[in-house]
């Protein structure tokens, strides 16, 4: 069985994290992809020849009867609305992170998702990143010890603001850093150390204007149930950069510095079967310590096709979903307790 599968959206969503995927493994064929940008039209067509590229929604959703999955990859203000569409479609539905900009919305999708026998699930392709591969396999083999502190930080250098929707969008429309990165970093803190049960947050505004609700600095401390305490933070201010990844436990400490080399290779043209493709150079490999000795740590290879290749296999034989969805929910509660505190 071929996944026949439609793409709405192709933006850095659509162009980067998911049609290369879709067109790289066998299981899928991109049979549709939906924008209404002339230019992303253009561009469509040229890397995927054999996709019939439409304007609107309305054109894929009369087409549905041939498709089986649709993956929404617009921004989060609309993902209720097409995902509610396409499960009225009867196809099945991936929706990007953040999933849908309240916890009320989600939980609404999911019980209809349900009701109508549907697969919906949530694209955190950040659970399989090079480096926090890399902790949960330290985690595994025991070489942390018992671990205490988890520090974990998305931070870039863009003091003029975030461009797009993502700096002028309300809070309610899914808009601010904390929504556009805190479901990665809340996400994969939650899986490698369990449900949080206390929660604490702090938001921020440095670019202009400064009384719009987009966020562009977060902070998010979780307690887990396991006794782990992860700081989270996220902010476009930071002209040096800190470590990616700071995982201190009772027999070593590991930090990783830099950027999963997956989106920028993706960007680049990279296809995924590329032999280079999600491999870290040495230079950038984490260290792994104590005050006595150290030493570099060979990184897992990057995968966000695993994503794919894992809802194909739940499509066709009734696999586990890739991501459960009841997993975003939670890192939206989060989300919302933070800003609400913020309120």
């Amino acid at each position: 069985m071929t996944i026949r599968t439609a793409m709405i959206g192709f933006g850095m969503s659509g162009k980067v994290f998911h049609t290369p995927f879709l067109a790289d493994n066998p299981a899928y064929s991109l049979d549709v992809i939906v924008t209404g940008n002339p230019e992303r039209a253009a561009l469509a067509t040229q890397l995927h020849p054999t996709a019939r590229v439409v304007p609107t929604t309305e054109e894929l959703f009369a087409g549905a009867a041939d498709l089986d999955l649709v993956v929404i990859g617009t921004p989060p203000s609309t993902h209720l609305a097409l995902a509610d569409a396409a499960l009225d479609a009867g196809l099945h539905v991936v929706v990007d992170k953040p999933f849908v900009p309240t916890v009320a919305d989600g939980e609404a999708l999911l019980s209809k998702a349900r009701t109508a026998g549907r697969v919906l699930t949530v694209f955190q392709n950040r659970r399989w990143d090079s480096d926090f591969l890399t902790v949960r396999r330290l985690l595994a083999e025991g070489a942390l010890g018992e671990v205490v502190l988890l520090e974990s930080r998305f931070d870039s250098w863009k003091p003029a603001g975030l461009r797009s929707w993502k700096g002028t969008a309300t809070i309610a429309e899914g808009g601010g850093l904390l929504a556009d990165l805190g479901p990665h970093l809340i996400d994969q803190a939650l899986q490698l150390f369990g449900p949080a049960v206390e929660v604490y947050g702090e938001t921020a505004r440095h670019s202009e204007p400064r009384d719009a609700e987009a966020d562009d600095d977060a902070f998010v401390s979780l307690l887990h149930a396991s006794g782990v305490r992860s700081r989270l933070s996220m902010n476009i201010v930071t002209g040096l950069p800190a470590p990616r990844f700071r995982v201190l436990g009772t027999a070593a400490t590991f930090e990783s510095w830099g950027m999963d080399p997956q989106e920028r290779q993706l960007d680049a043209g990279m296809t995924p079967s590329d032999p280079a493709y999600g491999i870290r150079a040495e230079e950038t490999w984490g260290t792994l310590g104590t005050p006595e000795a150290s030493r570099c740590v060979r990184p897992e290879r990057g995968a966000y096709g695993e994503f794919y290749r894992l809802l194909a296999e739940a499509l066709t034989a009734g696999g586990p979903l890739p991501v459960d969805p009841e997993d975003a929910l939670a890192a939206m509660r989060i989300i919302e307790q933070v800003h609400a505190r913020g309120r």
